[in-house]
C-alpha cells in the first residue's frame, strides 16, 4: 500500500509539473505570436504544449488508478484488522451494544477513516506540491505580485478551520445517528414475524422514523456547512484575482509586465487558489474522518478479557478431565461476583448436570471453561493443567459447546455441520448428520447438503436447526462436550428425541449439561445444584451424585448439606441455611426446599458424590501476569 501511495503521489506531483510548463508555454505564445502574429512561431510551442497534456492526462490518470487501488487496500485492511480484533473480545462487548451500530463502525466509519488516510492523505502531499510549484512560477513572473497573493491565501486558512470545528461536530451526530437507524432496523428485520403478530408494524415504522429524522438533521448540518463554505471561499477567491488582475492592468499600461506575463500570471491563480481551496475542504473530510475515527478507535481500546501468556504452550487432544478449584468470578465492571468458591471435578467420561434457576451462574461455567473469561479467584484444570497454561487456541480445539440459541450461518447445511472442522469430507458430514438424526431431512431438501439455510438458519425449523448443531458437535469430536439448555423451550416429546441424540454424542466425552430442566438426564449424569445466594455470597455449589450404592459417596463430608434426590419421587431437595441459636437452643437446619425434579421411573437413582465446597487446602495459586510460571498443576486435595 504504501508503495501505491508513493506511485500516487509521484504521477499527481509530475502532472502538476505539466501544467506549470504548459502554463508558460501558454504566455510565451501569447506574446511572441498572438502579439506580434508571427504565426510561424506557433506550431512549435503549440506540439509542446500538447505533448505536455497528454503527458499530464497520463501521469493524472496513473496517480488516481494507483491511489484509488492502494485506498481500497487500506480500507480492506483496516476493516480485516478491526473485525479480527472484535472477534478477540470477551462475548459482553457484543451483548452490551447494538448490533446495528457496531455494524455501522465496521463498514461506514472505516469508509470515512479511508477517505482520510488513503485518497486523503495523498491528496493532502499533491494539493501542497501543487500549491508550491503554482506559487512557485508565479514569482518567476513576479515576485511582488507572488506576495500579495500570498498575503491573502491565510484567508482562505481561517475560514476552513472556522467550518472544520463545526464541520467534526455534524459529523459524529451523524455517526452516531446513522448507528442507532441501523440498530433499529436490524432488530425490526430480525423480529419481523413477531412485529406482525403483535401487530407492530406501525410502531417500528415510527421507531425508524424518528431515529431517521435525527439522522437527516445531521446530515443537513453537514449539507449547510458544505453549501456554505463552497460560495464563501469563491467569494474570497474573486476578489483576490480582481485584485491581482487590476494590478497587472496598472504594471501593464507602466509597461513593467507583458500580457502573456499577467495572462500566465493569472492562469497560475486560476491553479493556486482553488488548491488552496482544495486543502480547506480537505480539512472538512478530516473533521469527518475524525468523527468516524472516535467510533472505530473506542472498539480497539477494548482489549481482549483474556490473552495467552508468554509461556502458554498447546495441549493435545485432551483426556477430559476438568476441575475447578475455588472458583471465584464477577462479570468486569459489574462489581458484584455470579461465582464464588466453586469446586467439583468432572472425571473423562462424566457427565455433570449444572442445574439450578435461571441468572444462577450456570453460562457462566461455559464461558469460563472455554477462556472467554478467567477466573478472578481459584482456578480450573484441563487433565491437571491450569487453563492459563494453555494457549487458547488449542484449549478450545478440546471443548465443543451447543448454545442454548441455535446458532447457524447463512450458508449450506453442509458448510455448517463441517463449520468446526472446515476440510471434513462429504461422507463425514453424512455420517454426522446420520447420527445427529439430521440425514433424512437433508435428503429431502432442494440441493441436499448444499441447500442454503438462510439468515440464521430460518429456513429449517427449530428442531432442524437443533440438530444440525449437533450433528457440527459430533463431527468436532472434542473430547470435552458443553450442552447449554440443549432442550429450553422443547416440549416433552420433542425434549425427549433431543437428548436421545445427544445421549449418543455424550458416549466417551466429558459432559457439562447446563439446565435447569431435570426431565430428561441421563443416568450417568451427577447433578450440581448452582443456587443463587444473598449477597454476601453469590453463588454456593452443592452436589447431588449418583454412585452404584448408597446415599452418600465415600468422601462426603458429614457437615456437607447437599441438595438430595429423592429415589421415589425423583425429587432434589434443597436444605435452608443452618439457623443461628436463639434463647439458648441449639443451631438447627431451616426447612428443605424442592429446587427441581428428576423422573426416575424403574432407576435406582441416589444422592452422593463428595461436595467441593468443603476443601480445606486453600486456593490454588494463580499464574502471574504474562504467564510466567505456568507448569502442569496437581488438582488441590480435596476437589471434587
Amino acid at each position: 500500500m504504501r508503495k501505491l501511495f508513493a506511485a500516487g503521489v509521484v504521477f499527481a506531483i509530475l502532472a502538476a509539473l505539466c501544467e506549470v510548463a504548459a502554463i508558460r508555454l501558454f504566455g510565451h505564445i501569447t506574446d511572441e505570436v498572438l502579439t506580434t502574429r508571427d504565426l510561424g512561431a506557433f506550431w512549435a510551442p503549440a506540439i509542446w504544449w500538447l505533448g505536455l497534456a497528454a503527458l499530464a492526462g497520463v501521469t493524472s490518470f496513473a496517480g488516481a488508478y494507483a491511489t484509488a487501488l492502494g485506498a481500497e487496500r487500506f480500507l480492506l485492511a483496516l476493516r480485516d484488522r478491526v473485525y479480527a480484533h472484535v472477534q478477540t473480545l470477551a462475548p459482553d462487548f457484543s451483548e452490551k451494544r447494538r448490533l446495528g451500530d457496531l455494524m455501522a463502525r465496521l463498514t461506514d466509519d472505516i469508509e470515512a477513516i479511508e477517505e482520510l488516510v488513503g485518497s486523503g492523505l495523498v491528496k493532502i502531499i499533491t494539493t501542497v506540491a501543487g500549491v508550491i510549484f503554482f506559487a512557485g512560477a508565479a514569482f518567476v513572473i513576479r515576485w511582488d505580485l507572488a506576495l500579495l497573493t500570498m498575503a491573502l491565501i491565510p484567508l482562505f486558512l481561517v475560514v476552513s478551520k472556522v467550518f472544520a470545528g463545526r464541520f467534526r461536530s455534524a459529523a459524529a451526530l451523524e455517526r452516531a445517528s446513522n448507528g442507532a437507524m441501523n440498530s433499529v432496523l436490524e432488530e425490526g428485520l430480525a423480529n419481523q414475524p413477531l412485529v406482525q403478530a403483535y401487530n407492530r408494524q406501525d410502531a417500528e415504522s415510527r421507531r425508524l422514523h424518528n431515529e431517521g429524522r435525527g439522522w437527516l438533521s445531521a446530515n443537513m448540518a453537514q449539507a449547510w456547512l458544505a453549501g456554505l463554505y463552497s460560495p464563501v471561499v469563491q467569494l474570497i477567491e474573486t476578489v483576490c484575482l480582481i485584485v491581482i488582475l487590476g494590478f497587472g492592468a496598472w504594471e501593464i499600461a507602466a509597461g513593467r509586465l507583458t500580457l502573456g506575463g499577467l495572462l500566465a500570471f493569472a492562469a497560475y491563480l486560476a491553479l493556486l487558489y482553488p488548491a488552496v481551496q482544495s486543502l480547506g475542504e480537505l480539512a472538512l473530510t478530516v473533521s469527518e474522518a475524525a468523527a468516524g475515527s472516535d467510533r472505530v478507535i473506542e472498539i480497539l481500546r477494548n482489549g481482549p478479557a483474556v490473552t495467552d501468556a508468554r509461556d502458554a504452550g498447546p495441549t493435545g487432544r485432551s483426556q477430559g478431565r476438568v476441575a475447578f478449584e475455588r472458583v471465584g468470578f464477577a462479570y468486569p465492571g459489574r462489581g458484584r461476583p455470579v461465582l464464588r468458591d466453586l469446586s467439583f471435578t468432572a472425571e473423562p467420561g462424566d457427565v455433570v448436570v449444572l442445574a439450578g434457576p435461571s441468572g444462577a451462574g450456570k453460562s457462566t461455567v461455559a464461558k469460563l471453561l472455554l477462556r472467554f473469561y478467567d477466573p478472578d479467584e481459584g482456578r480450573i484444570l484441563l487433565d491437571g493443567t491450569d487453563l492459563r497454561c494453555l494457549t487458547r487456541e488449542s484449549l478450545r480445539d478440546n471443548v465443543t459447546i451447543l448454545h442454548q440459541e441455535t446458532m447457524l450461518f447463512s450458508g449450506s447445511v453442509r458448510d455448517n455441520i463441517a463449520y468446526g472442522r472446515p476440510g471434513a469430507s462429504l461422507d463425514e458430514v453424512i455420517r454426522a448428520a446420520e447420527a445427529a438424526g439430521v440425514h433424512d431431512f437433508v435428503k429431502l431438501l432442494p440441493q441436499g447438503y448444499d441447500t442454503r439455510v438462510g439468515q440464521r438458519g430460518r429456513l429449517l425449523s427449530g428442531g432442524q436447526r437443533q440438530r444440525v448443531a449437533i450433528a457440527r458437535a459430533i463431527l468436532r469430536d472434542s473430547p470435552v462436550l458443553v450442552l447449554d439448555e440443549p432442550t429450553a423451550g422443547l416440549d416433552d416429546a420433542t425434549a425427549a428425541q433431543v437428548m436421545r441424540v445427544l445421549e449418543r454424542l455424550m458416549a466417551g466425552r466429558t459432559t457439562l449439561l447446563i439446565t435447569h430442566d431435570l426431565r430428561h438426564l441421563p443416568d450417568r449424569a451427577r447433578v450440581v445444584a448452582v443456587e443463587p445466594v444473598p449477597r454476601e455470597e453469590r453463588i454456593r455449589l452443592k452436589r447431588v451424585g449418583m454412585p452404584p450404592r448408597g446415599l452418600r459417596g465415600p468422601r462426603a463430608s458429614a457437615s456437607d448439606r447437599a441438595p438430595v434426590l429423592d429415589r421415589v419421587s425423583g425429587t432434589v431437595r434443597a436444605p435452608a441455611p443452618a439457623r443461628a441459636p436463639a434463647s439458648g437452643r441449639a443451631a438447627g437446619a431451616g426447612a428443605e426446599r424442592v429446587i427441581g425434579t428428576v423422573p426416575v421411573p424403574g432407576r435406582s437413582a441416589v444422592s452422593g458424590g463428595s461436595s467441593g465446597c468443603s476443601s480445606k487446602s486453600g486456593r490454588s495459586p494463580v499464574p502471574p501476569a504474562g504467564g510466567a510460571g505456568c507448569e502442569e498443576a496437581p488438582a488441590s486435595p480435596g476437589s471434587s
